[in-house]
């Protein structure tokens, strides 16, 4: 079976297409999403896997998405703070939102600082359907910390980590 090739005026007719399909695509986007939200989602901050960790955490959403917090506190200031996902894009909106929320602040400003809330008022607000992922952000993260506290009372726990 031999295969066709496209002749030039085929790819530029293709090539259209695409883009301007594309220029459809966001414009949709941009009606639901603020471009704050649309920045996280095409360039997401510290969406990476931290190793040997001081605070861990997984949790599974409602809707299926998992989400993973990684976070290294150097003397009681969060120094490092990444997030895993197999969830949507929102999801990783809100993971890496929550990421910058937490960096460079003390352990009881992250805690304070790092709530649904606040997640969507960085973000300029999310459709109603998406909210749940704000909520699995901040979730994951309080999480992380609590487990950076769990470990910090008894050190030798942290050489048993479940990442």
């Amino acid at each position: 079976m031999t295969k066709k090739k496209k002749t030039a005026a085929e790819e530029t007719d293709l090539d259209k297409f695409t883009l301007e399909l594309q220029k459809q695509i966001m414009e949709q986007i941009r009606k639901r999403y603020s471009e704050t939200a649309i920045d996280h989602w095409q360039n997401p901050r510290n969406f990476r896997k931290i190793e040997n960790p001081d605070g861990y955490a997984k949790v599974k959403g409602p809707c299926g998405d998992t989400m993973e917090m990684f976070l290294k506190i150097d003397k009681e200031n969060i120094s490092e703070c990444g997030f895993q996902t197999d969830g949507c894009g929102t999801t990783i909106v809100c993971g890496s939102v929550s990421t910058e929320l937490t960096l460079n602040n003390s352990f009881t400003q992250a805690l304070a600082l790092v709530s649904a809330d606040e997640i969507l008022k960085e973000l300029g607000g999310l459709p109603e359907s998406d909210v749940h992922c704000a909520q699995l952000a901040a979730e994951t993260l309080r999480r992380a910390l609590a487990d950076y506290l769990y470990k910090k009372k008894s050190p030798w726990k942290k050489h048993y980590n479940r990442t």
